[in-house]
């Protein structure tokens, strides 16, 4: 599902036009990414949590070369899903 079909499927759901449906959307995703940006945790019930995580710096290996290489230090995105999320799926 992309952003548009979610979009689609939120109007649909919450009887929403496009134009509303779609607002909501981005308000949740920058809500969300604001949130995250700011080193807060998102949870959201019955769904699972949205963390950032900092990755350190590491040697890797260039798989051409197989020349060592330097990866610096970033943050990225972690998600852990609830466990009534996990029981539906299964």
């Amino acid at each position: 599902m992309n952003k548009a079909e979610l979009i689609k499927a939120v109007a649909e759901k919450a009887e929403l036009n496009l134009r509303d449906a779609e607002a909501a959307v981005d308000a949740a995703v920058d809500i969300v990414t604001d949130a995250l940006i700011n080193g807060e945790e998102v949870k959201i019930s019955g769904f699972g949590i949205f963390a950032m995580k900092e990755r350190a710096a590491r040697e890797g290996t260039n798989p051409a070369t197989q020349e060592k290489i330097h990866i610096d230090a970033s943050k990225t995105v972690t998600f852990k899903v609830s466990k009534a999320l996990k029981d539906r799926l299964n």
